[in-house]
């Protein structure tokens, strides 16, 4: 059960370690600023307010997509590593070594969009990013694949780690994860939530990271042989096992700071439940088969895939998340929490990502994704659980672990004025990109009818509120990491901090 000590000694950052978790979150939210600086450049052309050229606006399409999703799952398994260290042994060298890793790929795909002039997005589906069309080079491509392979490679390292600690400690990953009381016996009431969420990710991303693995090195191949011919309906299927999985690792990794933080700032335990088990245990096996929901528009997909995405989608969106949810409001209600930086962000992060399942499950039912998908109805609901949701939960870690200089969360005036503003701010841009989806206005285009700009400029006022508030955010988390650890704020409980 998580502690609810408001700073236990077992999470104190020193020396390296410290400075790898620094270099984590810093790296982070200065990456968030860049691709929303991005985001809100594409906003404005399509609204007409800029003038960027096609072949920029999809080379920035790229690097934003790419970045990101990159971006996001950098920060994320540091909010993984920062609580599942408590539990099982995990080592700096693989923590660091995915840092790195990162760093690596993240300059190819930098190098290969802004000096190759590569723009065919993130999912690189075969045969489109070797056909540039004097675009861009092969050669440009491969930089591109490369730079995702090395990201990918960074983080199969790090899940290997952390399998292997968490087997270390517990015997094998099915008793991790909490299968042994799924049908009976007495729970562990110590059974760390960190370990079953953790685990459920080590399984899924792992598959998800070797499939994608699998596609960027056949495609390298194809890059340097043209004459080995890829399927290219197998190839997508593994790209979008990849992306999918990647991108949704991302919220179980970020969920772990709501079962370890909110408790202690309502002064409720978060006990550990059968159903809790039952649900990560369905949801590793619905992540791992939802992917084909992607794929509904492919005719030549199999059948029996094309059903099985439909029905995995109906369901995949709700066991995790409600047991959260109703794990959550529970511990919340009448609670007298103490309603700080890190409490509201980890409320939010509920509400981002409650309110994004709903339009994702939506489209991902058949008859919906014949007229949906196409249209901005999908950067709006992913937009909606990733901005609201996901980076609400890594801002909460961030800002209850420079609260811990301060011996108490922080909740300056300025905090007070910049949350509304993130929250304002991210709901305009969402909804922008729904009402565009509603009415059917296309994704991905560079160029907008004068009858498409009203919502395009609507999300872009949107986006100006977001980035406003983020480069606050940056600010503040930027100067509360870097700050000098301060003596005794260890173990400090949830009234000394209230003080």
């Amino acid at each position: 059960m998580a502690s609810l000590a408001m700073y236990p000694d077992d999470e104190r950052l020193a020396g390296a370690a410290r400075a790898a978790f620094n270099l984590y979150m810093i790296t982070a939210v200065v990456l968030f600023v860049l691709m929303m600086l991005i985001g809100l450049t594409m906003r404005m052309a399509q609204a007409t307010w800029l003038n960027v050229p096609p072949a920029l606006f999809y080379e920035l399409l790229s690097m934003h997509g790419a970045g990101m999703v990159g971006t996001m799952s950098l920060a994320t398994t540091a909010v993984m590593w920062f609580f599942l260290r408590k539990y099982v042994r995990l080592r700096l060298w693989a923590f660091v070594t995915n840092y790195v890793l990162f760093l690596l790929g993240a300059l190819c795909v930098v190098l290969s969009i802004f000096s190759g002039g590569y723009g065919a997005l993130w999912t690189f589906l075969y045969p489109l990013p070797i056909h540039g069309m004097g675009m861009w080079t092969p050669g440009s491509s491969a930089l591109f694949m490369v730079g995702n392979l090395l990201i990918g490679v960074g983080s199969l390292l790090f899940y290997l780690d952390a399998a292997a600690g968490i087997i270390e400690v517990h015997g094998n990953l099915g008793r991790a994860l909490g299968l042994q009381w799924l049908l009976g016996g007495t729970i562990d009431p110590d059974h760390p939530k960190a370990v079953v969420a953790g685990t459920m990710v080590i399984i899924s991303n792992s598959l998800g990271i070797l499939a994608g693995a699998v596609a960027l090195v056949m495609s390298l191949v194809n890059i340097l042989y043209p004459e080995v011919v890829l399927d290219a309906l197998v190839a997508k299927n593994l790209i979008y096992w990849f992306g999918h999985q990647y991108i949704n690792a991302t919220i179980y990794m970020g969920v772990i700071a709501v079962y370890e933080l909110l408790p202690r700032y309502t002064g409720r335990p978060y006990p550990i439940s059968r159903p809790f088990l039952w649900s990560w245990a369905v949801s590793t096996v619905f992540v791992i088969t939802v992917f084909p929901h992607h794929l509904l528009m492919d005719f030549a997909q199999p059948r029996w895939l094309a059903i099985t995405g439909q029905l995995v989608s109906w369901g995949a969106g709700f066991p995790v998340f409600l047991v959260t949810a109703y794990g959550a409001l529970t511990n919340l209600y009448r609670s007298d929490i103490r309603w700080t930086m890190p409490s509201r962000l980890l409320i939010l992060s509920m509400f981002g990502w409650a309110a994004g399942i709903v339009p994702a499950i939506l489209d991902g039912t058949i008859r919906n994704n014949l007229v949906m998908h196409n249209t901005q109805w999908v950067p709006g609901h992913f937009h909606f659980y990733l901005l609201i949701g996901v980076l609400s939960m890594v801002l909460a870690l961030m800002f209850h672990v420079i609260g811990r200089r301060a011996h108490a969360p922080p909740n300056s005036r300025a905090d007070k004025l910049g949350f509304p503003v993130y929250l304002m701010g991210g709901l305009v841009f969402v909804f922008a990109f729904l009402d565009a989806g509603h009415l059917s206005v296309p994704r991905r285009m560079a160029e907008h009818l004068p009858a498409w700009t009203f919502t395009d400029k609507i999300g872009s006022i949107g986006a100006m509120l977001v980035v406003l508030a983020m480069l606050y955010f940056t600010i503040r988390i930027m100067a509360g990491l870097l700050k000098a650890p301060s003596a005794g704020s260890a173990g400090v409980g949830i009234a000394d901090a209230a003080g």
